[in-house]
């Protein structure tokens, strides 16, 4: 069957409601042109009158009527019944009108009669607009005696039929927050931030915008917290820009740098005087940008994502800053922090550091204010300015206009004077402050130690870049205080009786404080106040109108707030990251924090998983399935950190290569105290099999991402001792972290030519999904989706996308071992013969094993993981719904086991009947996925088909990350392929572009191969691969088979570091030898996420084909039992066409 036959009646529902919700703002979009006409108030409403029943539910039999000055404007037919919806509006000069609409003909009872509770949104949406337009109309006759003027309202944009799922998170994480947005005139206010919703995602704090973007406003002001809007394209932001003010632009740049430079330009060119910042995803960006700065590009600064999600903030800061410092200092209520630093990454790292700083001074003082709200929020306004300039005509510009107001200089030592970089630039500026400023103070900052003489000499205080005491010696100069308040718990005589200075502290002493003193500020609204305050906004509103005669008594007022409280935690805390506590309750609806800091690539991937599940709730868009994430607890870079300081290891990695050495000094380290508090309470929770998983920094990330580079351990985690228990999990943290330094790791980023002492380790701690079987233990099914196919067959189109499942562990499927390929789009096409199912079935699946008490984590990372055969399977009962029976007779393949035969794992009874929706849910993921993170994507997953008591299997999203290679933008025109020059051509290919300088050919002789003999050609080619390191000469590899499986019958086993100086690997068939590509592999996963071409080149096809002769007649430079290798006297031209998945390599004529 098709996988949309699937689809339920609750994803119909959602369809129709979004069918009308289009009409609605189409509506709206019609009544905002007419209105910007500016025609007479007459002829502008009776145009709005004839256009309105289009946008109601049964548009044939709806009239309507609107009604203002005594006049009245009607649709075509109009006629009163008793089916009617009327919506008043008021003027400035008080003058009334009313807009109804009329169903002609009965309908079935909706929330108001026969109306839509979204048709009330849309007709006080019409009324609102049609009152700003007279108000505006009229006002050019009235005079206005107040200060705020009635604002013309704004064009309705919240259904751009378009992408849509950034603003959706916005909303989401925003909503309650927009009390504040036109609070404080000269803040930044409206932000438009143009990103897909993955980039915004991975920069913003993984998962935890509010928390760490507005957050941060929280602390410092209650009237400063911006609106963002989120788009995903250009055409969105101009409309956005058209339609409302905004106060600047963030464009986000990921794996696609052109494009956003392009807006900038339109953006700039169409809005000149609108602030617009660049946030690089990527730091090896910059060059390019300071190229296009070079280029003229407008924009106003760029700023690197360092791993904090506070750049945002200071982003924003800088630009109030620079808006107010004029203002604020001529009224004398702030000071000036002059920051001199022209590194983009660096001050993307300082600059939020000094406002933490200045947040964190200012919380310290306001513990001791004791005075009204109002005057801490006055206080908070007087923040000091921290001013950046990066060069010194401009630091110069900023130190004589406020000079007056200077609190300190914070300078680097080097930086561009008269254009040309000044190594002793910084000591120049001091130097001329303090012929000014002598008590002034100055910070001398620098990487090399050796400038602190210059510091000296000028009396100033010298920083080095690289201290671990960089913060604390800060601190010394941040000497203006701001705050935010907490909140004072009094008895009724005022006297003061508590203080809390968190949530968590306002909970704990509401459980506790005196009756009199709860009544005292309940009948005050203090709690709401000081709630409204801290963003808590859904609380503040239910607490607001209840009054203490509410109650029959103040125990029950107490025990209504801190249940009101209790579930709102638990509400913010689904599709979240939260902090680990003792008594946090751990579940599969959110991601549980071990420790601070960066969640990685992987994590990162995880928290986003969860948050689209919850925040989106895509359990709602397929029926009979569970989709969820498995419990999920992440380590934060942090403790990394710390683990290596306090065991000194940084030296020993840097200069030890052994990683048996490597392992064994991680294994006797010791991990800091408060994080090992946490690993045995969280353990007490858990009573399932853990996988402990790497996630550095750029493991799975947009910009540079790779998988199975570094360690995963999976710990049955049943030993009855505890301390064992907890051993097990600790060695495995400390493993991960050491495998950062293996041969493997080191190799890869010396490939990429990215410094290995810059990668950072978190580590993924989750509940291995799966059943109790005998002593094993695992998941009725698991594998890998993509969203893009590139080898698709029959009427498959790319954009379907493909996915491999298997029994058991999802180690088997991501080691490239035999498994089932299906289409989520055709999921009961069959992609290969019967005959070729059975030979290419799966026979043998992985599960954790049970019986293992102690586990030896340095056996490897497979200690804690048994191979077990189908048979096994059959008898714990797991193969029903997975496997189907050979009939040898016919060779036809029967679903189920009721016939005696060889069993084929292909899973026919839910992909051909559908016994779980798989399928669809597939399919549905990856769309929402691949929207959410603006480029394909690879997804592992997990299935239990036990049934829960809804009646619904579970369906577990386990990773995503980027799939690259399915680029676009390089076209090869068939009709201009020289055949002559032809060295070889596919029509199943992935990369994109040209490579015009590669000379060199290492290919497996097809005669000599042998699939019992991949070892040795494995050894081989790594021997190569070593010459041509050495040479720095990249190389085509061509062999027969399935390239990096770790099943050496189907393909050369290489690994990685076997071979990462190939820039083109080609996969040819031989005769009776047909493996399929090695897509959703992690060898394939790195592979393409290097840009290496893949090509896959089927000899029986009278479309591909390789031309053995003319290679073989050139130079052969090298020569093994297996191996050849062939260098040309020109460079090679290889073309890829990523669109249309085709490949040439081609002599250079």
């Amino acid at each position: 069957m098709d996988a949309k036959a699937n689809i339920s009646p609750e994803y119909s529902r959602l369809v129709h409601e979004q069918r009308e919700r289009l009409k609605e703002l189409g509506c709206i979009n019609q009544t905002t042109y007419i209105l910007k006409e500016g025609k007479p108030i007459e002829e502008t409403l009776q145009q709005i009158a004839l256009l309105l029943p289009a946008a109601w539910q049964y548009p044939e039999y709806t009239v309507s009527r609107i009604s203002f000055m005594k006049k009245d404007f009607e649709s075509l037919e109009f006629r009163e019944t008793n089916w009617k919806m009327v919506q008043e509006f008021s003027t400035i000069d008080e003058e009334t009108g009313t807009i109804e609409i009329y169903y002609t003909k009965e309908f079935r009872e909706e929330q108001e009669g026969p109306f839509l509770k979204e048709e009330r949104d849309l007709i006080q949406n019409i009324a609102s607009l049609i009152t700003g337009y007279i108000n505006s109309y009229k006002a050019r006759d009235i005079i206005r005696t107040a200060n705020t003027p009635k604002k013309e309202e704004e064009e309705d944009l919240s259904n751009i039929p378009s992408k849509k799922l950034l603003q959706r998170f916005l909303d989401r994480h925003n909503a309650e927050r927009d009390v504040f947005h036109d609070l404080q005139p000269f803040k930044v206010k409206e932000i438009l931030l143009v990103a897909n919703l993955y980039d915004a995602y991975s920069i913003e704090g993984e998962g935890r915008f509010a928390d760490h973007i507005l957050g941060e406003y929280y602390q410092m002001s209650l009237t400063s917290i911006p609106r963002v809007t989120g788009v995903s394209s250009e055409e969105e932001a101009f409309k956005r820009l058209k339609a409302r003010h905004y106060d600047m632009v963030i464009i986000m740049i990921g794996v696609d740098k052109e494009s956003p430079m392009e807006m900038c330009r339109k953006i700039k060119d169409k809005y000149p005087y609108l602030p617009t910042y660049l946030l690089l995803n990527n730091p090896s960006d910059m060059d390019y940008v300071k190229r296009q700065k070079d280029k003229n590009v407008p924009f106003d600064n760029y700023f690197v994502w360092t791993g904090e999600s506070k750049v945002f903030f200071a982003m924003v800061s800088q630009l109030e800053d620079r808006v107010n410092v004029e203002n604020d200092t001529q009224k004398g209520l702030t000071g000036v922090i002059l920051l001199v630093e022209d590194s983009a990454d660096y001050y993307s790292s300082y600059l939020p550091m000094l406002y933490n700083l200045v947040m964190d001074q200012t919380r310290n003082l306001i513990q001791d204010v004791s005075t009204d709200e109002l005057y801490k929020v006055l206080k908070l306004r007087a923040r000091p300015k921290i001013l950046l300039a990066s060069d010194w005509e401009s630091a110069i510009v900023i130190f004589n206009n406020y000079r007056n107001n200077l609190l300190c200089v914070i300078s680097d030592m080097a930086f561009p004077k008269n254009g040309i970089m000044n190594e002793k630039a910084g000591f120049e500026l001091i130097q001329y402050i303090k012929t000014h400023l002598p008590n002034l103070p100055t910070v001398l900052q620098s990487s090399d130690p050796e400038n602190a003489r210059f510091a000296f000499n000028l009396k100033s205080n010298f920083i080095n870049k690289n201290s671990e005491s960089l913060l604390q010696d800060l601190k010394s100069f941040i000497n203006y205080y701001l705050g935010f308040g907490h909140f004072v718990y009094r008895d009724n005589s005022g006297r003061q009786i508590a203080v809390a200075k968190s949530m968590k502290e306002f909970e704990a002493y509401l459980q506790t404080v005196p009756e009199d003193s709860l009544a005292y500020h309940a009948m005050k609204n203090h709690f709401s106040l000081w709630l409204m305050a801290r963003g808590e906004v859904k609380i503040a509103k239910l607490i607001n109108p209840i009054k203490v005669t509410d109650f029959k008594s103040l125990k029950e007022l107490r025990e209504f707030l801190l249940d009101i409280i209790r579930k709102r935690r638990q509400e913010l805390h689904k599709g979240r990251v939260i902090n680990f506590e003792e008594s946090a309750v751990i579940d599969e609806t959110n991601v549980v924090s071990l420790s601070s800091g960066s969640l990685g690539g992987k994590g990162r991937g995880l928290a986003f998983i969860n948050t689209l599940i919850y925040s989106f709730e895509l359990g709602k868009l397929i029926s009979g399935i569970n989709i969820k994430t498995p419990v999920t607890a992440i380590v934060g870079t942090d403790e990394f950190d710390l683990f290596m300081d306090r065991n000194h290891l940084w030296s020993m990695v840097k200069e030890e290569k052994d990683f048996d050495l490597i392992q064994k000094a991680f294994m006797e380290g010791s991990l800091s105290y408060t994080f090992e508090k946490k690993i045995r309470i969280f353990l007490k929770k858990i009573a399932k099999p853990l996988a402990v998983r790497s996630s550095s920094l750029f493991e799975d990330s947009m910009s540079q991402p790779f998988s199975g580079i570094f360690g995963t351990y999976l710990l049955p985690n049943n030993n009855p001792d505890p301390e064992i228990r907890f051993k097990q999990l600790s060695d495995a943290i400390k493993l991960v972290f050491a495998s950062i330094y293996s041969k493997n790791s080191r190799a890869y980023f010396e490939a990429i030519n990215y410094k290995i002492e810059l990668e950072k380790m978190a580590v993924v701690i989750q509940e291995v999904v799966g059943n109790m079987y005998d002593d094993a233990f695992y998941p009725h099914i698991s594998g890998s989706a993509q969203s893009f196919n590139f080898y698709p067959v029959s009427h498959m189109k790319p954009k379907d996308g493909f996915a491999v499942a298997a029994l058991g562990l999802g180690q088997y499927v991501m080691e490239g071992n035999l498994a089932h390929r299906f289409s989520p789009v055709y999921p009961s096409l069959e992609i290969i013969s019967q005959k070729d199912q059975y030979k290419n079935s799966q026979v043998r699946f992985y599960a954790v094993d049970m019986s293992i008490k102690d586990l030896n984590l340095l056996d490897g990372e497979n200690a804690g993981l048994k191979m077990l055969d189908i048979s096994d399977a059959e008898k714990h009962g797991t193969l029903n719904h997975i496997a189907s029976v050979l009939n040898p007779d016919n060779d036809t393949i029967s679903p189920g086991l009721e016939s005696p035969g060889p069993r084929v794992i292909n899973f026919a009874d839910i992909l051909k009947y559908n016994f779980v929706p798989l399928a669809p849910t597939l399919k549905t993921v990856l769309d929402v996925v691949t929207e959410a993170c603006g480029t394909p994507v690879e997804l592992e997953f997990a299935v239990d088909l036990n049934r829960d008591e809804s009646g619904n299997a579970s369906f577990y999203l386990l990773q995503i990350k980027p799939l690259l290679g399915t680029g676009a933008g390089y076209n090869i025109d068939k009709e201009t392929i020289n055949e002559n020059d032809l060295i070889l051509l596919t029509r199943k290919s992935m990369g994109n572009g040209l490579i015009d300088r590669i000379t060199d050919i290492i290919f497996i002789e097809p005669e000599k191969f042998d699939n019992k003999l991949t070892l040795e050609m494995a050894d081989e080619i790594a021997a190569t691969n070593e010459k041509m390191v050495k040479e720095n000469r990249k190389y085509i590899l061509i062999g027969p088979g399935r390239w990096g499986s770790r099943d050496k019958f189907l393909g050369i086993p290489v690994t990685w570091p076997q071979i990462s100086f190939a820039k083109v690997i080609v996969e040819v068939s031989l005769p009776d030898f047909h493996p399929d590509a090695s897509l959703g592999s992690h060898f394939f996963h790195n592979v393409t996420s290097m840009n290496v071409g893949y090509f896959s080149v089927n000899q029986d096809s009278d479309q591909d084909m390789v031309n053995w002769e003319m290679i073989r007649n050139q130079q052969m430079i090298g020569k093994g039992e297996f191996l050849r290798h062939a260098r040309f006297d020109k460079p090679l031209v290889v073309r890829m066409d990523g669109k249309k998945g085709i490949a040439v390599i081609s002599m250079n004529k």
